[in-house]
Order: structure tokens, then sequence, then C-alpha cells
């Protein structure tokens, strides 16, 4: 499957092999020395005991693909999920995925000759947001991509706050003791219950039936569905107590919202707008804002690694 890119502009530079490996499924793309991404290639993300081995080759053979058309790459963008220390170069750990301290960086570069730069999917989307969509010109704003699992890219008075890798995940955090039990081993974290595959997964534990994803829930809750109703209302609930908990620690301006849930519009934005104001007090209300650079932030920041890697 393919798709375009939003029309962002990033300036003339090097050439970059961009690749952003999601949850679900992975992202390629070509940063030309115009400055603008290409059509975007969709693929499963390999799982099981080889799933290192086959991302590695996955990079290699988009490299070698733009090399055989004549635009060959002067760096490698790649970012992916779960902890990651992009100072080392290493996926720490992915529990989704299944990997632990895989030092991508290096065994890119042996395999393709080039320098890479390496990030955090949802770290380098929330600056992609930061230099370019949503948050621009904001100081403290927190970026939450709410997909597959749930994650936050945090800015402080501008400046990224990583905590080597592991800042930021915010699925993680316990929203409802009682609740669902996640694959972390906790019970009740955000992620659990208010991501995509969570929203799903908990319909059809309730009703016994099936459906394709969070945007289906979605429907038939508007269609009158109680039970779907339910588990939508209460993931926007969770959801917001995972924005109040931003509000008391960090205090963002602002908290841009991406990834599939946020594809929703006013059927998420609006409860969930007036769930957070309902409890925040004293801290300050941030403003909810839903990202502006899209379903491809990720791929844009992977872009921008991949030219300051070339130092």
């Amino acid at each position: 499957m393919t798709s375009a890119v939003a029309d962002v502009d990033l300036g003339p530079g090097a050439a970059v092999a961009v690749v952003d490996v999601g949850g679900t499924d992975t992202k390629t793309s070509m940063l030309d020395a115009s400055g603008r991404l290409s059509e975007v290639v969709h693929s499963p993300t390999p799982r099981g005991p080889d799933v290192v081995e086959r991302v590695v080759d996955g990079v290699v053979a988009h490299v070698e693909a733009m090399r055989a058309a004549g635009t060959p790459p002067q760096a490698v963008g790649l970012v992916v999920p779960g902890i990651v220390d992009s100072e080392r170069g290493v996926a720490v750990h992915s529990e989704n995925l299944g990997w632990r301290d895989v030092p991508y960086r290096e065994l890119i570069t042996a395999r393709t000759g080039l320098p890479v730069g390496f990030g955090h999917d949802v770290a380098t989307a929330g600056r992609a947001e930061l230099v370019l969509g949503a948050a621009r010109g904001e100081r403290d704003v927190a970026v939450v991509v709410v997909g597959t699992g749930i994650a936050a890219a945090l800015f402080v008075d501008g400046v990224p706050l990583l905590g080597h890798g592991w800042a930021g995940e915010l699925g993680h955090s316990v929203v409802d003791p009682r609740g669902a039990h996640c694959v972390c081993g906790a019970d009740g974290c955000l992620e659990a219950i208010a991501s995509t595959a969570a929203i799903a997964r908990r319909y059809a534990a309730v009703t016994g039936e099936a459906v394709a994803g969070s945007r289906e829930v979605l429907e038939r809750a508007q269609a009158g569905d109680a039970r779907a109703r339910e588990v939508w209302d209460g993931a926007i609930e969770a959801l917001a107590a995972g924005i109040r908990q931003l509000a008391a620690i960090l205090s963002p301006q602002v908290v841009v919202l991406g990834g599939g849930l946020s594809r929703a519009g006013d059927a998420l934005f609006a409860p969930l707008t007036a769930a957070v104001a309902r409890h925040v007090p004293p801290h300050r209300v941030p403003e909810l804002r839903p990202a502006k650079v899209g379903a491809h932030a990720g791929l844009l920041g992977a872009a921008l690694l991949g030219r300051e890697a070339i130092a």
C-alpha cells in the first residue's frame, strides 16, 4: 500500500533513505535533494524471533532500491518504537516487538556504509510537530501519539525531555488500577484501555464479536451500540486521565494528539477536551490540538535525523 505525504518542504540538502518502524506497519520513503518526501510505501512490521534481522534487511533493501533508481542516499533516517537510546543508536526494549538492546545504527551502517540518524518514533514525530506542525512556536509541549501503543514526546522550554530514552512512556502510566492487564505486566495502563488496538480488543471481549479496529467501534457507538459507546467513552476518560497526569507534572501549554485515534476528529476532541478541563484545575489546562504534520510526522522527523547524521 502507498500513500501521499503532507506538502512539507525541508529545503535543499542530502538525499536520505527514510524508515519509520511502527507497532503495526512500517513506512518507507525517500527525502530527495530538494527536501521533499516521495510517496510512502506501507508494509506490515515484521514479527517473531527474527524481527531484528528482517527490519535491518528491509532498510538495506530500501537503500539498494534508491541506488538502483539513480537516487543514492547519503544517509539513513530510522525511527523505531519502544525504549530508544538515540545517543548510542540502540533500541533498548520494545514490549510489542520483542527486542532488547539492538544496536540498529551500527548494524545498518555496517550493511550500507552510510551514516544513520536513529531515534524514537514518537519523540521524532513530536519534533516534526514542534518544528513544522501543530506546536510550531510553542515552548512547553507534549505530543501524544495514540496508535497500537501510546507514547508522548515531551518538550520543556523548547528542549526535548528524553531521559536517555525512558521519558514519555505515557502508555504505561496507570490510569485505572483495576483496569485491563497490560503487556508490560501492570494492570490499568493507559495503553491497555485507550490505544487503538485496546479499543478493538475490549469491544471484542465484552461482545464476543471481533471488529476491524477502533474506527469500527466508534462507528457502532455512533449508531447506538451501547457496549461500543461504553468502550469508547472509557477510552476517552482514560486518555483524559493520562493528559491530567501530564498537566500535573509538566504543565504543557499545548498537547498535540496524533496517531490513528486522532483521526476520529470531533468525536475524540470534543469529549476529551471537556473531560480534561473538568478535572485539571488547579493545574494549567493544556490546549488540545490535532497533529498537523499527520501520519507521516515520524518520517519527516527521521528525514531530519538522517540529514543531521552527515556531519
